[in-house]
């Protein structure tokens, strides 16, 4: 907005011999528009965060948004476009803050909208009624300032995917031959300094498989940095993978045959009579119980396995490597089991069929890994 003010002057002249003062009116030209947001946004900065709300652009002009009317003038004179809102940065800072405490629920996101003068917070598919409490009880102390909207979907990292059960692949060599290993990816797990890792099955690293990609798209994943199959000390069968890929997000859940998926958020010991759930690549198994621990087995290849996990879960061949658990907890890794060659599901009717699993808080004690 334009603003003409008014200078006035004293003026001597001699008419006549007589002093005579005269009064004159000056226009003092509009200051041109401000186009530089690093110069709008020094000019917010000077105002502080309970008078200013943030720089935008509307209609191709720069806004510096203010709480006061005052503080608008101060804009104006510099060439920028002036909004009065009610929420300064502080009150939006303050709410975003406070929801930032809550930050990790999956499909969730909240910014600050400073053209719209509030925080938008967007709630995605698959947030739970309990996680929408939260964020709306975190909202509730800022009244307008804070907008909830629901939207569809997912929000997915655009990097390839990689879950508990999914399947995963090794080329090796045998007799001259290059063959490939088929398996499944049991855990994601990650070190102290944040680096990640997939547990799978040691058996499946036989042979010299140890690099290994997604078996969907052939994505590379990384390489075996350990494993053990009946030959270590412990007689155990576990394999732990290093991410190399930078374009693979490794998820901390377990994707179910439907493409759903479920959050593992702890690991610890199985006990007997536990009821449990088994994904692979190949079959999954959600209805079964921990039927006892501790288990040595003995393999029909004549590899003795021992401290093992048996469940009624059945599983097949490419299972190999996947997850044992119960709920959000982590318990096991599927190493092998009876009647492999038959077909496996929720409700398979193989009274004596048995799967057995190397207990995956052994593996991250042994490893000074952990779930995340």
């Amino acid at each position: 907005m334009r603003r003409r003010h008014v200078h006035r002057g004293m003026i001597a002249a001699t008419v006549g011999g007589v002093l005579t003062l005269t009064t004159t009116t000056a226009t003092q030209a509009a200051p041109p528009p401000l186009t530089d947001p690093v110069k709008a946004a020094s000019i917010a900065s000077q105002l502080g965060k309970e008078r200013a709300a943030g720089v935008y652009y509307r209609d191709g002009r720069l806004v510096v948004a203010v709480t006061d009317q005052a503080s608008a003038e101060t804009v104006q004179s510099a060439g920028a476009v002036a909004e009065v809102v009610p929420h300064s940065t502080a009150d939006l800072d303050s709410a975003k803050a406070k929801l930032d405490q809550l930050a990790g629920i999956p499909n969730t996101a909240w910014s600050i909208d400073q053209s719209g003068n509030r925080v938008d917070v967007q709630i995605y598919d698959g947030v739970s009624a309990t996680d929408r409490s939260r964020i709306e009880n975190a909202a509730s102390g800022f009244g307008d300032a804070v907008d909830i909207t629901e939207r569809s979907g997912k929000i997915e990292s655009t990097a390839y995917a990689m879950r508990g059960g999914l399947g995963i692949l090794s080329d090796y060599t045998s007799g001259g031959i290059t063959r490939t290993r088929a398996c499944s990816a049991a855990f994601n797990v990650q070190d102290d300094d944040g680096n990640k890792y997939m547990i799978t099955a040691g058996h499946c690293m036989a042979n010299g498989a140890v690099t290994w990609r997604r078996r969907g798209g052939e994505v590379p994943l990384g390489r075996a940095t350990d494993w053990a199959y009946g030959n270590d000390v412990n007689q155990s069968d576990y394999g732990v993978v290093k991410y190399t890929n930078p374009d693979v997000t490794p998820y901390g859940t377990i994707q179910y045959k439907d493409g759903s998926e479920g959050q593992i958020s702890r690991s610890a010991s199985a006990f007997e009579g536990e009821k449990v759930k088994r994904v692979g690549t190949m079959s999954q198994d959600l209805v079964g119980m921990v039927l006892s621990t501790n288990a040595t087995v003995t393999y029909d290849e004549g590899t003795t396995l021992k401290n093992m996990t048996e469940a009624s879960n059945c599983d097949v061949f490419g299972d190999s490597g996947g997850a044992l658990f119960s709920g959000e907890t982590a318990l096991g890794i599927t190493s092998g089991g009876s009647y492999a060659d038959q077909p496996c599901g929720d409700s398979d009717s193989q009274a004596d069929r048995s799967t057995w699993y190397e207990p995956l808080g052994l593996v991250l004690s042994w490893e000074d890994l952990k779930v995340y």
